[in-house]
């Protein structure tokens, strides 16, 4: 989409073929030919198409965005937004931190220029292509924010020349070729180089990939941070300056539950499972956290190379999900489904750690009776070192 068809789909013209492309029956990308054709006979092809993208696209969004069904998006700005819940946390950190102005340095369709903004915070939206500009500054009106953003049009991947105290950035991870990239320094702008503001932004946030390796961050007195959605790592934060409140966190959202320390400096204890299996957060283990919500859950590794935790005592959940335990077995496909029969098993969930079979295909060796009334989970992993397959009641309580 360009810059005129996308100011077409502002105008009244364009929003009653917004309106009339959404009434569509059964539109979806393998419709879109036959829709394209009908509402070509009223706008330009090209209108037309925007059009019809851009519904389908508010769709998409509408697990990011509460109000994606009046915002606008380009598929690969979509793709590269931050979720909502996520970008209100955010902003939320800025606030505390008592930045009352930060400048979101390449901030696409400003999904986090909206949400520093809910917070209360003058936001600088700059962004060096005019469309998604331009969205961002639609779709800031469209959230009630515009009045606290001022949209400017700048090339930050090459220094550029804004000037702020305060800075989120948000690198692109793909290749022009849309596959994610692996090293901080392939990031778009590299991460050496959003690093260089420092020294104007002192109170600096970088949005970095969940699995960043954490050998390539250079800054011993910054903050990492994992955040996870409803049990989903989806992004790693690196706080810098007045910004930063803990070496390592790993937060839990909707929630916002928060675990804070240094990594773990020291193995943990290792020890055949008890009463509990535990399953930490994916935030908790990427933040090497592991230890110390082990000592407050008074819990040991079963493995350690396996991110598993065991306890006897019922477990506080908020960072972890649980499983009473059953019973341990050497692993074997046999042993097991002599087990599992035994105990007339016919519903199982499989999940692994460390093993190389995949659940579907231990599910089909099994062979289970679909009529049997049982339900239980089996755990693929190692405890101690050798394979194993632990037998829980079927799913975690709480």
């Amino acid at each position: 989409m360009d810059l005129a068809t996308f100011r077409y789909l502002l105008a009244p013209a364009g929003q009653a073929l917004l309106a009339r492309a959404a009434a569509l029956p059964d539109l979806r990308h393998e419709t879109l030919l036959r829709h394209l054709t009908a509402l070509r006979r009223e706008a330009e092809p090209a209108q037309a198409a925007a059009a019809l993208e851009t519904v389908l696209l508010r769709r998409r969004a509408a697990a990011k965005f509460s109000g994606a069904a009046r915002m606008y998006f380009t598929r690969e700005a979509l793709e590269q937004a931050t979720a909502a819940v996520v970008a209100r946390y955010r902003a939320g950190r800025f606030a505390r931190a008592g930045v009352s102005q930060v400048a979101d340095l390449g901030c696409g369709i400003g999904g986090d220029t909206i949400a520093l903004a809910g917070a209360g915070l003058r936001v600088l939206a700059v962004e060096h292509d005019p469309v998604r500009l331009a969205m961002a500054r639609a779709n800031a009106a469209v959230c009630g924010v515009s009045a606290r953003v001022s949209p400017i049009l700048a090339d930050v991947r090459n220094g550029g020349p804004l000037r702020a105290t305060a800075a989120f950035v948000d690198p692109a991870r793909r290749t022009a070729a849309g596959r994610r990239v692996a090293g901080v320094e392939q990031y778009e702008p590299p991460l050496s180089a959003v690093l260089g503001r420092r020294t104007t932004a002192q109170a600096l946030a970088v949005k970095l990939s969940p699995g960043v390796r954490l050998h390539e961050l250079p800054l011993p007195d910054a903050e990492i941070e994992f955040i996870s959605v409803d049990g989903d790592l989806r992004e790693a934060v690196l706080w810098c300056g007045p910004l930063r409140t803990a070496e390592r966190r790993a937060t839990l959202l909707p929630g916002g539950e928060t675990l804070a320390g240094p990594p773990d400096q020291a193995p943990l204890p290792v020890a055949a499972p008890g009463r509990w299996l535990l399953e930490p957060d994916p935030a908790v283990y990427r933040a090497g956290l592991l230890g110390l919500l082990a000592a407050r859950l008074s819990a040991w590794q079963i493995d350690p190379t396996i991110a598993y935790l065991s306890s006897d005592a019922p477990p506080e959940m908020t960072f972890v999900r649980a499983w009473p335990v059953e019973e341990v077995l050497p692993f074997s496909v046999k042993g097991v489904r002599r087990r599992l029969r035994d105990l007339n098993v016919g519903r199982l969930t499989v999940k692994k750690r460390g093993s190389p079979l995949e659940p579907d295909e231990f599910l089909r060796l099994l062979r289970l009776d679909p009529a049997a009334a049982g339900a239980r989970t089996v755990f693929l992993t190692r405890v101690a070192g050798r394979p194993a397959a632990i037998i829980c009641a079927e799913r975690s309580p709480g």
